[in-house]
């Protein structure tokens, strides 16, 4: 029987997130916490921090995004590198988390107040290497608005890094945005020349016949 990776993936974050809301204690304990980390070495919070979220509307938000980009790059990777492809898979949106938080982390490390949470760094990781195998397909929002998958990515990778510098709306953006460029350094990394395929299908782009509103047929 195949193995569908996503689903397992969502369905363990699933679960201990609600096991973390339950139990106050441990969501603690797993959180992204710079300064425990640098000064009681618990770097298992790097990855740990990756399968709690905050609440259903984080959680939900995060897996329906893993279930759709992460069923298609599952798919291409079990097309162009077989056995490997799940190996290749797993380790983009592990170590897609980790990545994301490093910034956090230097810039957080002597500050014990300072927590995160969520699988956002991961699912930007998987997100970027979907863009980059299929750059032209539409990205819908809310299932209405539909935006091709590079101008989006443009637009997002934009947005997280102004956003970072803000910093005042609570929410982890530099995470967003070095979870983004894992996901592109390492898609490009397992397969150098996806960047030129990304470049001829965005040259051959036919903007003007593109459909924004899903309703359209």
């Amino acid at each position: 029987m195949e193995i569908n990776v996503t689903f397992i993936l969502i369905l363990a974050t699933v679960a201990t997130s609600m096991y973390g809301w339950n139990n106050p204690t441990v969501q603690s304990q797993w959180m992204f916490n710079p300064f425990a980390i640098y000064h009681k070495r618990q770097f298992f919070r790097f990855l740990s921090s990756g399968f709690i979220h905050s609440n259903y509307t984080h959680l939900i938000f995060n897996m329906i995004a893993l279930y759709f980009f992460g069923g298609v790059i599952e798919r291409i990777y079990d097309q162009l590198f077989g056995a490997w492809g799940i190996l290749f898979y797993i380790t983009t949106y592990m170590v897609g988390i980790v990545a994301a938080n490093l910034k956090t982390y230097y810039k957080y490390r002597n500050e014990s107040f300072y927590n995160s949470l969520g699988a956002s760094g991961g699912v930007a990781a998987i997100l970027f290497a979907s863009i980059l195998y299929r750059p032209t397909s539409s990205i819908c929002l809310y299932f209405a608005i539909c935006i091709p998958a590079f101008i989006l990515g443009v637009g997002y990778l934009v947005y997280s890094y102004y956003s970072g510098k803000r910093s005042g709306d609570n929410v982890n953006h530099d995470a967003h945005l070095y979870g983004s460029l894992f996901g592109i350094a390492f898609t490009i990394f397992l397969r150098p020349v996806v960047i030129l395929e990304f470049i001829e299908r965005v040259k051959d782009f036919d903007l003007y016949n593109f459909h924004f509103l899903s309703i359209l047929p």
